[in-house]
């Protein structure tokens, strides 16, 4: 008897595809809190050992390379704060959407060291979950309209980024696997 194979997962959604929670309760919110506040540290340990020739090797063929995955955290993460802050002090801005895409291109996402984006992470999310655990109820349902996905509150945003955080910390690790290193 023959066994089937199992299929590979899609190496774009390694941890799959963004899904918001059926309710949000308090529990959930800490636990994207706490994926949020343990991101560096496993950020870091899934890069520090890797060479500049790893580093500059795709997650997946066609996708950014890891070097480009870390600038590219770096990079949302810092706007995540931003969002949420304007989220805190003005009602439902509209804010942008940035090409991701296009800033990962950018000279310094392609040849900057890993390790400034880990230090801009480091402080960053610092004062993210600081900010995150100084809201009351009232603060978690305030939000953003984002010019792509419309409107969105601070508990929907922590959770998307608590999502993010996996996400790309898989992207390395499973390439990691795959090559043996």
């Amino acid at each position: 008897m023959s066994s089937i194979p199992a299929t590979a997962p899609d190496p774009r959604y390694l941890v799959g595809k963004f899904t918001p929670p059926a309710a949000y309760t308090p529990e959930l919110r800490a636990e994207a809190i706490a994926t949020i506040a343990a991101l560096p540290k496993k950020l870091k340990a899934a890069v520090e050992v890797l060479t500049p020739a790893q580093l500059d090797t795709p997650y997946r063929e066609g996708g950014w390379t890891v070097r480009q995955v870390v600038h590219h955290i770096a990079d949302s993460h810092t706007m995540a704060v931003t969002r949420m802050r304007y989220a805190l002090t003005e009602d439902f801005p509209a804010l942008p959407g940035y090409k991701e895409k296009l800033w990962a291109e950018l000279h310094d996402s392609l040849a900057a060291p890993v390790e400034w984006s880990l230090q801009i992470l480091e402080g960053a999310h610092a004062r993210w979950v600081m900010l995150l655990g100084s809201l009351d109820e009232v603060q978690w349902q305030r939000g953003i309209t984002h010019s792509e996905r419309g409107p969105m509150t601070i508990e929907q945003l922590v959770h998307l980024y608590a999502w993010h955080c996996r996400h790309h910390t898989a992207h390395i690790t499973h390439l990691r696997k795959q090559m043996g290193w």
